[in-house]
């Protein structure tokens, strides 16, 4: 769910403006998992930008605090979320962990990397939220240890159903700074797509795996 509304507007500018966030409804991409899709989102990007990646940071750290206090270990999912989640933590003069999709195959096998105490409280950091299975997959990683995941917070949602079902059967509270439909309303005003484009904006959402620019 959206923490505060000027804060979601803005968020989706700033990617907007950089082009972490790119709309293209009649020449669609076409995502690893072979769904085409009218936007993209890379929100590494931000990295680039100081100024952008700051407010982020700092608008992450204002919800972690908000929610959770400061008594927690931030933690980062790799490898979009490792970046953001280092900031969130410096910000906050926290821990810092992050967690890969499975354990390394060598060294240590770690799939934690980083000083996780026993009995930590975890605020986990993401950049992009799907279908969630991947950033689910984090918190498991997490569940598995002696630690209490407090919940996530995204800098962006494509705002699925099935994710939030996923949400919901995992027993994780997500929270975000902005997504899809705020995107779609900050791009409708800032003239970023043509009129005409908002149809099929909207309906991808509603059934992403089975949409088409022209069906």
């Amino acid at each position: 769910m959206i923490y505060d509304i000027l804060t979601a507007a803005k968020t989706a500018g700033q990617l907007l403006q950089i082009n972490a966030i790119k709309l293209s409804p009649k020449n669609p991409f076409t995502w690893a998992s072979g769904w085409q899709s009218p936007i993209y989102c890379d929100n590494r990007i931000t990295l680039s930008y100081p100024e952008i990646r700051g407010y982020l940071a700092q608008s992450i750290a204002a919800q972690v605090k908000g929610l959770y206090g400061t008594d927690v270990v931030i933690a980062g999912v790799a490898t979009g979320a490792i970046g953001i989640g280092m900031l969130v933590a410096a910000e906050m003069n926290l821990p810092f962990i992050y967690i890969r999709p499975e354990s390394k195959k060598h060294g240590r096998q770690n799939q934690i990397e980083g000083a996780l105490p026993s009995q930590a409280k975890v605020v986990v950091i993401e950049d992009l939220i799907s279908t969630g299975k991947s950033s689910l997959n984090a918190v498991r990683a997490l569940r598995e240890t002696d630690v209490e995941v407090l919940g996530m917070i995204a800098l962006f949602t494509y705002d699925f159903a099935t994710a939030a079902e996923n949400f919901k059967t995992a027993k994780v509270t997500l929270h975000t700074l902005s997504d899809y439909p705020t995107l779609i309303e900050v791009a409708k005003d800032q003239k970023a797509i043509d009129p005409s484009e908002l149809a099929l904006l909207k309906k991808w959402r509603e059934n992403p795996s089975e949409w088409s620019p022209t069906s």
